[in-house]
């Protein structure tokens, strides 16, 4: 049942977030990626506690478009290190995750 994931990512700027999203879609990376505006990162880099605004992706996708995913994201990315984070969907909607199965295909 693995088969699908949820994958974060952060964003510094609203245009940013849309050039992803966008991305991510139009490439069949991800078959649908939610925009949550207003976060606030709370974080440790380079010896410095840093807190930023961004705004959190969240893309839907199958497991095995990770690496694509992730290899595409970093290319299209500002971060040098962008937070990628992917965690397994354990159970879902048949009908939705057959709705990512037929766009993110083989």
């Amino acid at each position: 049942m693995d088969e699908h994931c949820v994958i974060f990512i952060t964003a510094g700027s609203k245009e940013e977030a849309e050039k992803l999203s966008r991305g991510m879609i139009e490439k069949k990376l991800a078959f649908c990626v939610n925009t949550v505006p207003g976060i606030q990162s709370t974080y440790h880099w380079e010896g410095k506690l840093h807190v930023d605004d961004e705004i959190l992706l969240i893309a839907k996708t199958r497991q095995q478009k990770y690496g694509a995913l992730e290899n595409w994201v970093k290319q299209n990315h500002s971060y040098d290190v962008p937070e990628i984070i992917s965690l397994p969907i354990q159970k879902g909607l048949p009908e939705y995750l057959k709705a990512i199965d037929d766009w993110v295909t083989s």
